[in-house]
């Protein structure tokens, strides 16, 4: 029993100082002077592997006159070449998304036409859209130390974004996509491939 008891304290003592079981908070210092939140926490769970929790908000209802609302929550798995924390890595992330927005497409003063062909008396730059986004991507980035407590995360994330919204006019609060998508669901629904997040984070070693 004694041996057991020995060679199970040894295994543990070896396993615990294997583990780069370390952990930072951090924030996206490209985000903040614009009013948006980007926070995450990061945590080591062995020499190259780590796991990360964060989430971006950013709570204009309107910059430059567009709607700019978008509420994301994030999780995603690292494994660094070198060893955690330290060097490059890559990873695969899952986001889920609340927005309010105006997609970039509709950044022009044309008439909306609808999918079905009809041309409406909306006015694109008038057009919003609220929904939710699913998100499947992977990332690359590259963490370095600044000091004793302090590393620098800079990283790109593109994924495949599954999004289901209602489209407005904000001068009348009527539904420009009238009747759905062009299958005449109530919500329409899009599929892209996109950078979704990204930035410079600064972490700070708890």
């Amino acid at each position: 029993m004694k041996k057991v008891l020995s060679i199970t304290l040894i295994c543990l003592s070896i396993l615990s100082f294997s583990q780069k079981n370390e952990t930072y908070i951090k924030a996206n210092a490209l985000f903040l002077p614009i009013g948006m939140l980007n926070v995450g926490v990061e945590h080591g769970f062995s020499e190259h592997i780590t796991g990360q929790a964060d989430i971006f908000v950013s709570p204009w209802k309107s910059f430059g006159g567009k709607h700019a609302q978008v509420y994301m929550l994030g999780f995603n798995g690292r494994y660094y070449f070198k060893e955690a924390f330290k060097g490059f890595y890559v990873g695969a992330d899952f986001s889920l998304a609340h927005f309010n927005i105006q997609k970039w497409g509709y950044w022009n003063d044309n008439f909306y036409v609808h999918k079905d062909g009809e041309v409406t008396p909306y006015i694109n730059s008038n057009l919003y859209q609220k929904g939710f986004s699913f998100i499947i991507g992977g990332l690359t980035g590259y963490q370095f130390k600044l000091s004793e407590k302090l590393n620098m995360d800079i990283y790109l994330g593109v994924g495949s974004m599954q999004s289901f919204y209602k489209g407005y006019d904000k001068v009348s609060g009527d539904r420009y996509d009238f009747g759905g998508d062009s299958k005449g669901r109530e919500r329409n629904r899009s599929g892209e491939l996109l950078p979704y997040k990204g930035g410079v984070m600064i972490s700070y070693k708890l």
